[in-house]
């Protein structure tokens, strides 16, 4: 399978767009009562959380060994885990009982896209690699 850079754009433009709503939309947030620092901080987290599972299950596409993939997706799958229980506890440590519910929301929207994106994303290098 040969590396192909573009293979990681999609993440970026998906990003980038996100960012450029969440950045340009603050009277539309507002009026909806979702918090913007959160699903700006929310999508940043996704972004980078994706981008180096997206590594590791890359490195795990290349390597012979079926079971490499399948451990490579399952350890992306944990941190990617982890990472979202820890901010999700730092948020509502910080916050307290003032927990803004629809941006909470937003972010697990934004969780499930970004996991849809990069599961696409394998899914089509896997049939580059295996066809």
């Amino acid at each position: 399978m040969k590396p192909d850079k573009k293979t990681v754009l999609p993440l970026i433009f998906l990003f980038i767009i996100l960012n450029g709503f969440f950045l340009s939309g603050k009277t539309l947030l507002d009026k909806w009562g979702i918090d913007r620092d959160v699903v700006l901080i929310a999508n940043l987290l996704f972004f980078l959380v994706s981008f180096v599972a997206f590594f590791i299950q890359q490195k795990g596409l290349k390597n012979k060994n079926p079971h490499a993939f399948v451990r490579s997706v399952m350890g992306s799958m944990m941190i990617r885990m982890f990472l979202v229980l820890v901010a999700l506890g730092v948020y509502l440590f910080i916050v307290g009982k003032n927990v803004n519910k629809p941006a909470v929301f937003v972010s697990l929207f934004l969780y499930m896209l970004y996991m849809v994106v990069e599961v696409a994303i394998m899914m089509k290098m896997n049939r580059r690699s295996n066809g």
